[in-house]
């Protein structure tokens, strides 16, 4: 791993939030008829996004007055937007505003960019300033500027969901008060890659097998989204749920990064159920931003 954070770290990443600052969001919203129902309504979005891409997204809002805590489903490295996650309940959306993203390269956002899965993940890895995640990562932020926008939220809760991406979320916007994340690719990326041979992680040995000779550069450009780096301000309440302890990314590995995160911290060890997992994530949300009552898909009652 690269030891020591780049010189140029908050400098990276500042110029990433003056770069959005300075570009019109141009948000735009249209009701989607088939998706909305008697609770919530459903529209998609539209926003200009650094480089002045455009974004779509989906936002989901509860049919009835007040403000709602949020959910923020960070872009992830999947080619299909959804509304919600597979396997969550959709009753989520009568109680919570929604907001999922697609990132620049993913489908709904795939104009004029269009990314290969597998093989997002290295997209330009050798280059700092072209790393396709640069991009993503003002993307995941100027999403988090759009929610911000809306009346309906209460911004004391505003919960984004994830993995690494939502993380970065966290510690580079300070909107963020909770976090719900499985880390999956950024931390320590190549020295834990290089201990494994499963995606998405195998996406950077197969890259440096084609291009050994890039690895400096490749070591350099992922040091400045390495959570290690980030874990200090991340001041969100924040729910880990990492791997067993025969997963690269178990808790003993993720340790340097779990025990600097300056907020509120609960680990949850995978037991490679979804329902456990799941059980265990939506009880925490409904304690931390809901009421209390943890709200489970059908088939898990």
């Amino acid at each position: 791993m690269n030891k020591l954070r780049p010189t140029d770290f908050g400098s990276y990443w500042y110029e990433i939030s003056k770069e959005l600052s300075g570009i019109e969001m141009n948000s735009e919203i249209s009701m989607i008829p088939i998706r909305s129902n008697a609770s919530s309504t459903l529209y998609s979005v539209s926003l200009v996004g650094a480089n002045n891409y455009p974004l779509k997204g989906y936002l989901s809002i509860p049919n009835k007055e007040g403000r709602f805590p949020a959910i923020y489903f960070a872009p992830r490295n999947a080619s299909v937007l959804e509304i919600i996650p597979q396997g969550m309940s959709t009753n989520v959306r009568d109680q919570f505003v929604i907001f999922s993203l697609a990132c620049r390269g993913m489908r709904n956002s795939d104009n004029p960019h269009v990314s290969m899965y597998p093989g997002q993940l290295t997209e330009n890895v050798d280059s700092v300033e072209n790393y396709i995640y640069r991009g993503i990562v003002a993307d995941t932020l100027r999403g988090l500027d759009f929610i911000l926008t809306r009346p309906e939220i209460d911004k004391n809760s505003l919960l984004a969901y994830g993995n690494d991406i939502a993380l970065l979320a966290a510690a580079l916007h300070g909107a963020v008060t909770h976090v719900v994340a499985t880390p999956a690719y950024f931390f320590d990326t190549i020295d834990i890659a290089k201990l494994t041979n499963s995606y998405p992680l195998e996406e950077f040995n197969d890259y440096l097998r084609l291009y050994p000779d890039s690895e400096l550069n490749v070591r350099e450009t992922l040091s400045y989204f390495n959570l290690r780096w980030h874990a200090q301000s991340i001041s969100a309440n924040t729910l880990i749920i990492c791997g067993d302890s025969e997963n690269v990314y178990s808790k003993s590995n993720l340790t340097p990064f779990i025990d600097n995160i300056a907020g509120k911290i609960t680990v949850k060890e995978s037991e490679n159920s979804a329902y456990k997992d799941g059980l265990f994530i939506q009880e925490w949300i409904a304690d931390e931003i809901g009421d209390g009552v943890p709200i489970l898909p059908q088939h898990w009652k």
